[in-house]
């Protein structure tokens, strides 16, 4: 202080001028006096505070974990059913009341169906003219077999509409094969039909004793240029040859100049010689048949075309009367409990009224939810997950569910999309249909998992911890001491996530990095304002 006095006495000037100079000096080291006090210090001390904010230490613990998944839904019976009127006219009965249980396919309404009998009985009337007129203009044709063999396939069933040229069935004789092979032209000129050959069949040792039925009397250029002339060979199956199956042949003497493929003897298709509809078959597969046996009868569609169709529209319109009586007795598909009965016997009932239900049933047999689950956690729900539910209309009271049913058709809005997950309650108890739950499925418990709080954890799942000197005695960290370490995560909760390498034990120290926002939020709180509006 006496040093500053000196000071002051060395500068105070002798003239005015000076004096004026010594003051504005005095202002000035006053500013610069206030502002340190008042701002320079308060930013030295507030960055220390605000590098402490920023870095927030935090313990590496051990704690159970339960990872569920929330959401709310609204409470449904296991089924229900709205009771609706199809036709108009007065209810002859309703044999229930509200609070009656009924059964799957108990009559509920019956109402007074005069109107159709007498339509039904009309419709019959036609379809009994219109039968007559068309068998009297019946025109029957007979489809024959075009060889002997076995039926080895139908392509028609009795009432079925055929057309001209159409495939009937496939004859196929199995017991007897030939084979086509070309001889040289000379040789196959002193053969005779009926003479004895010998056949192979390539891949079987055995050789076959076959007759030859057929030679053919052109020659032809073979293989090599040499003139061949055709021969047909008949032998009898041994059951291993197939029409796939090929061989050689030698007859007195002579080798076939080249291989060929077996057949069957008989292997043709019956095909329709008219247009008409099936009205009986006489063979079915598998059965044996000789050449111009009946296979199949035909009506002829030509001559009884427009009885039939006749036929067919009355017996369409005696179905739809007798179809629409079905709609004057109404029975419940559901078994459950009436909660709503609108009308009673003696009624009359409008069909198109609009909104109106003449009763509702509830399937109470088990009651159910569906809740809607983010993308991101669809992959951890699956079926027979336990759910804790709460209602708000039962405060205090707890319930348990299952999931039933993970559905994958989700729905997007807003960029983002939600799957339909089906929970059943186990004991609904005071639960009622309608009420507003709050549920958690249960996805994962983890008992004594090695924990960090979830902030800890930075991007590229690693996490700072303080390497030496980092916390000082006072608490302050120095951010440059403060090393980053690999971690492999587990399972996580809101608050906590799992750590399952071994880097880290219980009771270690982890630095937990601030957000922009925390950081905007602080400098706000030691500056006496309030976060910008979107900052916080």
């Amino acid at each position: 202080m006496k040093a500053i006095k000196n000071l002051l006495a060395k500068l105070t000037p002798k003239t005015a001028k000076g004096r004026k100079r010594r003051n504005i000096l005095i202002a000035v080291l006053i500013i610069l006096a206030l502002l340190f006090v008042f701002v320079v210090r308060p930013i030295l001390s507030a960055s220390q505070q605000l590098t402490n904010a920023l870095y927030t230490p935090a313990a590496v613990e051990r704690r159970d974990l339960t990872v569920s998944v929330n959401g709310t839904a609204a409470v449904e019976p296991a089924d229900s059913y709205r009771v609706s009127a199809l036709v108009k006219g007065e209810i002859l009965d309703a044999p229930f009341e509200e609070g009656d249980t009924v059964e799957k396919d108990d009559v509920l309404f019956t109402f007074d169906s005069s109107d159709v009998q007498t339509s039904i009985q009309r419709a019959q009337l036609s379809v009994d003219r219109a039968q007559l007129t068309y068998d009297d203009a019946l025109d029957v044709v007979e489809i024959t077999a075009n060889g002997s063999g076995v039926v080895q396939t139908l392509y028609v069933e009795e009432g079925d509409t055929v057309t001209a040229g159409m495939a009937v069935a496939d004859i196929v004789d199995r017991d007897t094969v030939t084979l086509k092979v070309p001889f040289h032209s000379q040789a196959a000129q002193q053969f005779t039909v009926g003479q004895t050959a010998q056949l192979t069949v390539d891949g079987y040792a055995d050789r076959l004793t076959g007759t030859v039925t057929e030679i053919s009397g052109a020659d032809t250029v073979g293989d090599g240029g040499a003139l061949v002339r055709t021969v047909t060979i008949e032998a009898a199956n041994p059951g291993a040859i197939t029409s796939a199956s090929t061989g050689t042949a030698t007859v007195g003497g002579y080798a076939c100049a080249a291989s060929g493929t077996y057949a069957y003897r008989t292997e043709k298709t019956v095909t329709a010689s008219a247009t008409g509809d099936v009205s009986a078959l006489s063979v079915r597969e598998g059965d044996r048949v000789s050449k111009d046996q009946v296979l199949c009868t035909l009506e002829s569609a030509t001559s009884v075309e427009s009885a039939r169709l006749s036929l067919e529209d009355a017996r369409l319109s005696l179905q739809s009367a007798v179809d629409s009586l079905d709609d004057y007795t109404i029975t419940s598909p559901i078994s459950g409990t009436v909660i709503e009965k609108n009308y009673k016997a003696g009624d009359t009932v409008d069909a198109a009224a609009a909104g109106e239900y003449l009763a509702v049933i509830y399937d109470l047999s088990y009651l159910k939810f569906e809740m809607q689950v983010d993308e991101v956690n669809i992959g951890k729900i699956q079926v027979g997950q336990e759910v804790s539910i709460t209602a708000d209309a039962l405060e205090g009271q707890s319930f348990t569910g299952r999931v039933s049913k993970v559905n994958i058709n989700g729905t997007t809005a807003g960029g983002v999309t939600s799957y339909p997950v089906t929970v059943i309650i186990d004991e609904p108890g005071d639960l009622l249909p309608g009420m507003n739950i709050s549920a958690d499925i249960l996805v994962e418990q983890v008992e004594n998992a090695l924990v960090v709080p979830v902030g800890a954890v930075a991007r590229g799942n690693t996490v700072l911890i303080p390497g030496p000197g980092a916390i000082g005695k006072d608490g302050s960290i120095d951010p440059s001491k403060l090393e980053q370490v690999q971690v492999t995560l587990g399972a996580n909760d809101d608050s906590y996530i799992q750590i399952t390498s071994d880097n880290l034990a219980e009771g270690d120290t982890v630095i937990i990095e601030q957000s922009f926002t925390t950081i905007w939020d602080t400098m706000m709180s030691m500056g006496g304002g309030q976060p910008a509006a979107g900052m916080g």
